[in-house]
């Protein structure tokens, strides 16, 4: 499987995570195989965060992570969608909850993923699924448990 990241960073924010630690973390999320996928990560800062919130969510505040679901049907390869990471709210939480930053992106990125896969949390049983899916997947990478401490500040 061949994974691309298209890592944007516009706003030309400072303290991101290696490319290549992004890719680790698509990859380990990914619940079926592709044979090339190109994944993209935008990483913003929280006016433009606001904005597409607002725009796409009606939530006028920004958040940390949005998934735009993809159509590749005219492509010739695989896409699953593409990720909106709010880099001043990734340092602000991982700080607020304890936990490290490259913890925190890792989580984000994940659960991003997720979305980007059908998954959601709209009710307690799929949010119990989502999160049991995402400590499983966060743990294969080494990073605790995001959900001790009954956090659930992604949904």
């Amino acid at each position: 499987m061949a994974v691309t990241i298209d890592l944007q960073n516009d706003a030309g924010l400072a303290g991101l995570p290696p490319r290549r630690q992004f890719g680790v973390w698509v990859e380990a999320a990914l619940q079926r195989s592709y044979e090339r996928l190109e994944q993209t990560i935008r990483v913003v800062d929280e006016a433009e965060s606001r904005e597409l919130n607002r725009r796409f969510r009606g939530r006028d505040a920004a958040t940390n992570v949005l998934a735009f679901p993809g159509d590749a049907e005219h492509l010739d390869y695989d896409c699953l969608g593409d990720l909106v990471i709010c880099a001043p709210l990734v340092t602000a939480e991982a700080v607020a909850q304890g936990k490290g930053s490259e913890a925190h992106w890792a989580h984000l990125v994940v659960h991003g993923m997720l979305h980007l896969q059908g998954f959601d949390h709209g009710d307690a049983t799929e949010a119990g699924r989502m999160e049991a899916l995402e400590t499983t997947i966060l743990d294969s990478l080494g990073y605790a448990n995001p959900y001790n401490g009954n956090d659930h500040s992604l949904r």
